[in-house]
């Protein structure tokens, strides 16, 4: 990740630099909060898509470098919103902003990074960006909602789960890619790298998922067995409801009716055992290949074969 990041190095940097100078406020407690979560760290994946992205076409303008932060904060909000919803207390090694601030706030500053992430689109004064980034967002938000209202139900199928994750997680990537060739006025390559971000998003998904049963809580930042908890039905789980023994079956549908860990060791498992994460590993490394494929038709260069290696690393990571 380090070489890829090299590849953008001094924007990456402008970046990092432009979100702490957007998250100033008038109010202490916003800054403090928004400063916690950025400064946590992460892999500011999203953002470095929106540079490469714009890399591959050309030059990497302030605009990029602005679109690349909208990015961020967008992401960065759903994660306020999504710790409160799933009453998280661990991301990224250390507690999360609602366990250390409270709900309230973290909502309402969630609500402060959405804001100033448009204010920022609106200063770059794109009607097509902005229409793509508020497409995106509502899309999120959706993606969101349908994820909470099939938690505690195993009748879930793989079509709802990828529905959820293409919403939730992989718009998000699209845009990412796709705004930077809004910026750069290259409409024939803008499907190409919403294509590319879209299936590298659901590729990345999918290896979350997986290491919510085999991750090192030290490496991911999280307990493992979390979607367990909060009955998430993911693919995992999904693909023992459809091929596990009676009894794996049984543990499975209680665990999450119930949005219970309590047979975690169990379930855990089931899971290394039944195949269910090969199958997973299949899905993901099919949606890496697609990802790799939508890049064909942009020209050679250092960017682009940031872009392919992405979707290698995308698939090797323990984080």
């Amino acid at each position: 990740m380090q070489h890829i990041r090299q590849v953008v190095d001094s924007e990456f940097n402008s970046v990092n630099d432009f979100i702490v100078e957007q998250l100033h406020s008038r109010v202490a407690l916003v800054e403090n909060i928004g400063h916690y979560i950025i400064d946590a760290g992460g892999k500011r994946l999203r953002p470095l898509l929106s540079l490469l992205s714009a890399g591959a076409l050309g030059k990497i303008d302030h605009d990029h470098i602005r679109l690349a932060a909208v990015i961020e904060f967008i992401h960065t909000a759903t994660l306020l919103h999504d710790d409160v919803v799933d009453l998280s207390a661990l991301r990224r090694g250390r507690p999360t902003a609602n366990a250390e601030f409270g709900n309230a706030p973290s909502v309402l500053v969630g609500d402060f990074l959405y804001s100033r992430a448009f204010q920022v689109l609106v200063s770059i004064g794109n009607m097509p960006l902005m229409a793509l980034l508020s497409d995106t967002t509502n899309t999120v938000a959706e993606g969101e909602v349908l994820q909470l209202a099939r938690a505690g139900n195993p009748d879930t199928d793989e079509d709802t789960y990828f529905n959820v994750i293409r919403s939730k997680t992989a718009v998000l990537f699209a845009a990412a890619c796709s705004g930077a060739a809004l910026l750069s006025e290259q409409s024939s390559q803008q499907q190409a790298l919403y294509d590319y971000g879209l299936n590298l998003g659901i590729a990345f998904q999918l290896i979350d998922d997986i290491l919510d049963y085999e991750g090192d809580p030290t490496e991911t930042g999280k307990n493992v067995g979390d979607d367990l908890a909060e009955g998430k039905p993911t693919l995992p789980l999904i693909f023992i409801l459809q091929n596990g023994s009676a009894t794996q079956k049984q543990q499975v549908q209680r665990a999450i009716s119930e949005k219970s860990a309590d047979e975690l060791d169990s379930i855990v498992a089931a899971v290394k055992q039944s195949g269910a994460l090969d199958y997973c590993r299949d899905a993901a490394q099919k949606y890496s290949q697609a990802a790799i494929h939508a890049l064909q038709s942009l020209p050679p260069s250092a960017h682009k074969d940031a872009l392919s290696k992405l979707c290698e690393l995308a698939l090797q990571r323990k984080s």
